[in-house]
């Protein structure tokens, strides 16, 4: 059974995925690292030349290529829900984890991180904080729909967020091959 964790940008989704691939033996798959992989240019590119429409389009496709995975760990990007096609087909892949922080909480972490900050747009005029609060009000509702578990990362190490999804997912019989 595979794992996919969702979550907006900051919430530890790539850290906690190579993680808990790790501790399970198991293939972690990077949805936003296949999109950037399969287009030869960074996600900032996609949405220069493709806009966000484009890259929703590339993410879709990536996500469709994983759909076949087994025993896999999958992050899927902070939007990858905002097409409603994909929201059932998450919860199919396997069993769904949502990594929660707040709006400050993920911003530090943005900030904080010259590789994320770097390489993703802003995705609404504002950018920074004001983008996250917004764009968390928006996607909270999804993000729980979709969900079968959630996991506050707020004070937690990304090891600490891998041990409490590591007992969830043992327990419901998802470490099964």
């Amino acid at each position: 059974m595979n794992l996919i964790l969702i979550g907006y940008r900051g919430s530890g989704k790539s850290t906690v995925g190579a993680i808990l691939a790790e501790r399970l033996l198991r293939r972690f798959v990077d949805l936003d690292r296949v999109v950037t992989e399969q287009a030869g240019k960074p996600i900032q590119a996609i949405f220069a030349e493709e806009g966000e429409e484009g890259f929703r389009q590339r993410e879709r496709q990536a996500l469709l290529g994983v759909r076949k995975s087994k025993n896999s760990i999958v992050a899927l990007g902070g939007g990858a829900l905002l097409n409603e096609e994909n929201r059932p087909l998450t919860r199919r892949l396997g069993k769904v984890v949502w990594l929660r922080a707040p709006a400050v909480v993920l911003w530090s972490r943005i900030r904080n991180d010259p590789e994320t900050l770097t390489s993703r747009p802003n995705l609404t005029p504002a950018g920074g904080l004001a983008e996250i609060e917004a764009l968390l009000v928006e996607r909270e509702r999804t993000y729980r729909a979709v969900a079968h578990h959630a996991v506050d990362t707020v004070s937690c190490t990304p090891e600490a967020v891998a041990d409490a999804i590591e007992i969830w997912f043992r327990a419901g019989d998802g470490g099964k091959d």
